[in-house]
């Protein structure tokens, strides 16, 4: 699949590279969960005539990885590196002595790991790079998929290399634009039934898009056949990544996240469901730590208001975990046909709320609003006149009030004018209202 979107991406990592090759060094840190693009984004910035060092962390012996390395800068660079060299600090105070006479630019993914290969290599990065940087001309990009990790290991206050990135890239999905080319691109006259799956299931992460474009013809079918089979690269996809950020003490955190993806989304009902169980502190660091859930309040609604709601980000993920993680027992015993039918008769009701996040990403794409979520109340400890969407144009006193719906035979206009009656009394008394119905026609 060809090299699609990034474009602002592409330009803040190609402004640093002029910067490093004219000025001195630069450091630029691109993070975001696996499979969202990291490689493809920094390779392509550093097409030109300067050389590219790319350098790959794997799980190795320090000693094994560096011989792995040296041959890798030798070829790229062209200049000798002794074989005797067996620790990343001596590895790396050559190849920013190299920074001193030529420009070039330097990848290294998966930084994360040395933290297993050894820790230590964090401060001698920091203690070279503070002694080289101004005298060299290396544009430096390090990448990791652990977010825990690279957050901690970059923004952690006692970290050694908090405050020596020029730039960290938070990488995301791709947005409505670039999915609506990807299906024109495979599948011209697409639907917005199929251009909504390819949504729901991916969330826009490049790869599973490009497993599905280039596998199956993007209809809604197609899709489901490709992701619920026997060997499926999804099967196991939550998992892996998942255990990569938790490690061995991931039970808990999976059964969180699990009662989210069921709709279960206040921290009362999660602990009831995990029998009692208190998840406050969990439920803190899958936001803060691992940026897996959001907390949501209705739109308008004081800080300190306890009518709260957490989410799982992630589209995928909340894909995976209602259909495979809840049903892994059919996942052991291989009845994938059985699996294939419960994901397609579910999926009306999975991608409603799907095509909400969808109509909240295109109005956060318009640049139009200064605040965008939803709204609900609750009236003897249950929710009522819940408003799907509300969004607050820039600084003006007026607000889009939107119900969506899948089709719009399902829409009661009557209804919906009282939730908006109601809302503008209690949270937008001086607001103009802008009502509105959103279905996957608008797309």
């Amino acid at each position: 699949m060809k090299f699609y979107d990034r474009v602002s991406e592409l330009k803040e990592l190609r402004r640093i590279q002029r910067l490093a090759f004219s000025d001195y060094s630069r450091m630029t840190v691109i993070t975001g969960r696996r499979r969202i693009g990291k490689t493809s984004l920094a390779v392509e910035a550093a097409k030109g005539e300067e050389p590219t060092v790319y350098l790959f962390v794997s799980r190795k012996n320090e000693a094994a990885l560096c011989q792995e390395f040296s041959q890798l800068i030798s070829d790229s660079l062209s200049i000798y590196v002794p074989q005797e060299i067996k620790n990343f600090k001596s590895l790396f105070q050559l190849i920013l002595e190299a920074g001193k006479t030529r420009r070039f630019n330097l990848i290294i993914d998966e930084f994360q790991e040395f933290e297993r290969v050894n820790p230590a290599v964090f401060s001698d990065v920091q203690n070279l790079w503070d002694q080289y940087r101004k005298d060299t001309k290396v544009n430096m990009i390090l990448m990791g998929s652990v977010f825990s990790m690279m957050h901690r290991i970059f923004e952690g206050a006692k970290e050694p290399l908090f405050g020596r990135a020029d730039n960290i890239i938070r990488l995301k999905g791709f947005g409505t634009h670039t999915l609506k080319e990807i299906m024109e691109d495979f599948r011209s006259g697409y639907g917005n039934d199929q251009l909504l799956a390819l949504y729901s299931i991916t969330g826009g992460v490049p790869k599973y898009v490009e497993l599905l474009a280039e596998n199956t013809d993007l209809s809604i079918e197609g899709m489901f056949d490709y992701i619920v089979r026997e060997n499926s690269p999804f099967t196991d996809e939550g998992k892996n990544i998942l255990i990569e950020e938790f490690g061995k003490d991931y039970g808990l955190y999976f059964s969180i996240l699990s009662s989210i993806a069921a709709g279960i989304n206040t921290q009362s009902d999660i602990e009831a469901s995990l029998g009692g169980v208190s998840v406050g502190g969990q439920l803190r660091r899958l936001m803060e730590d691992y940026s897996l859930i959001n907390r949501h309040r209705p739109i308008m609604a004081k800080e300190n208001s306890q009518a709260v709601r957490y989410e799982i980000i992630d589209n995928f993920m909340k894909f995976w975990f209602r259909y495979f993680d809840r049903n892994k027992s059919m996942v052991e015993i291989g009845n994938y046909g059985l699996l294939r039918q419960i994901v397609e008769n579910d999926y009306p009701t999975f991608s409603g709320p799907m095509l909400e996040r969808y109509f909240r990403l295109k109005l956060m794409e318009s640049q139009l609003f200064s605040a965008i979520g939803s709204w609900w109340e609750r009236k003897k400890g249950k929710e009522a006149n819940e408003i799907d969407i509300v969004a607050i144009y820039g600084t003006e006193k007026k607000a889009l009030v939107a119900e969506v719906k899948r089709q719009r035979r399902n829409y009661d206009h009557k209804d919906f004018m009282t939730k908006v009656d109601r809302i503008k009394s209690i949270a937008l008394s001086s607001y103009d209202i802008e009502p509105r119905l959103l279905t996957m026609d608008d797309m």
